[in-house]
């Protein structure tokens, strides 16, 4: 046993581990109950995620629950600078609010002896059920619980050596690639399976792997479609068969993958803010994919306004039954937060009773 494993698997994880204010600690937290509703918060979710008539349009985050289990070190636990359990090291940008891969990180010293000098972690060896038992007295039963499938395939190559590096082994090594590809599609199988099995009812899952620029993808469509879809694929077809949905955090310009990310199974994508179009998405996948979308409540706003905009919000994306509003205030404004939902709910719920004809 390597000494990052070692770490990992000495771990007493009946404890809470991560920092106060980190991505994994406030996922973690337990979140109010949702008043009684017209059908179940976690059914009417499902519904939206999967384009089967929902009841009211969810508010994204508000109204689901995160699993994301401390024994699952593909980050350093406690999320502070330090190594995950493959050996990388990792910086905390606060600016940016997460973590990045020191710059220049190797864990090889060359793809191409990545055979030989990986460490895979022994997923035999971590606590998963006492850490499941920790997580599980936090989940809300009337929410969907989702798992945060971090660091996906293509995003744990370049976080073991130098970006530039993963980039040419498409080139370079595209039968060593895909081994390594298919290898990791069978990891994160083994480990979805630890938290299928130890961490309740899981409901869905939010898989990461970014594979884009503010600009365009990192790969053109026939270098995803032979190289990064039939590993991934092999992945999601396996989370199809024991989940109710899968979602996709992929950041960058991503709309060329669209086609891709259904045929891969992908039922709902939260594009990054700003860069990718939600118009062109809804106009042009919304009755196939599931998409959040922001709404921005401006600072100045009174109760009013704030109705306003969600009205014209559910006007605007509530045709196909496929969208969620991810509700976004300044400094995380709870009374603004409060208001939007609330009319959030109650509006959009009379548009789909009218929509569905439901009166």
């Amino acid at each position: 046993m390597g000494k990052f494993m070692d770490v990992a698997a000495n771990r007493d994880y009946s404890k809470e581990w991560q920092a106060p204010g980190s991505f994994p600690w406030i996922f973690q937290r337990p979140k109010e109950p949702i008043a009684q509703r017209e059908i179940s918060v976690r059914d009417n979710y499902i519904r939206c995620a999967k384009g089967q008539q929902p009841y009211w349009m969810p508010a994204y985050f508000y109204e689901s629950n995160i699993v994301w289990p401390d024994a699952m070190e593909e980050h350093p636990v406690p999320e502070v600078d330090g190594y995950d359990w493959w050996g990388v090291y990792w910086m905390m940008v606060e600016s940016a609010g997460g973590m990045i891969t020191k710059p220049d990180t190797r864990t090889i010293t060359d793809f191409a002896k990545w055979k030989e000098e990986v460490e895979w972690p022994d997923l035999s060896l971590v606590d998963f059920k006492t850490d499941g038992q920790k997580i599980q007295q936090m989940l809300d039963p009337e929410r969907p619980h989702i798992y945060e499938c971090v660091e996906g395939i293509f995003e744990r190559l370049h976080e073991m050596i130098p970006f530039e590096e993963s980039l040419m082994a498409f080139y370079e090594e595209p039968e060593l690639l895909e081994e390594f590809f298919q290898k990791m599609a069978d990891y994160k199988i083994e480990s979805t399976e630890k938290v299928l099995k130890y961490y309740g009812r899981v409901d869905g899952v939010l898989y990461h792997d970014d594979w884009g620029t503010q600009r365009a993808g990192f790969f053109s469509n026939e270098m995803f479609r032979e190289q990064i879809m039939p590993a991934t694929k092999r992945f999601l077809d396996y989370l199809k068969s024991k989940v109710e949905f899968i979602e996709l955090h992929s950041c960058g310009k991503n709309i060329q993958y669209v086609p891709m990310m259904l045929e891969m199974g992908i039922d709902m994508w939260t594009p990054q803010l700003f860069i990718n179009e939600p118009d062109y998405l809804h106009a042009t996948y919304g009755k196939e994919m599931t998409f959040t979308f922001p709404l921005m409540l401006d600072p100045s706003w009174q109760e009013t306004e704030i109705r306003e905009a969600v009205r014209g919000f559910v006007d605007h994306f509530g045709e196909n039954g496929r969208v969620m509003c991810w509700i976004m205030t300044e400094n995380f404004n709870a009374e603004q937060e409060a208001i939007a939902r609330d009319e959030l709910y109650h509006y959009s719920l009379a548009y789909y009773n009218k929509l569905y004809g439901r009166e």
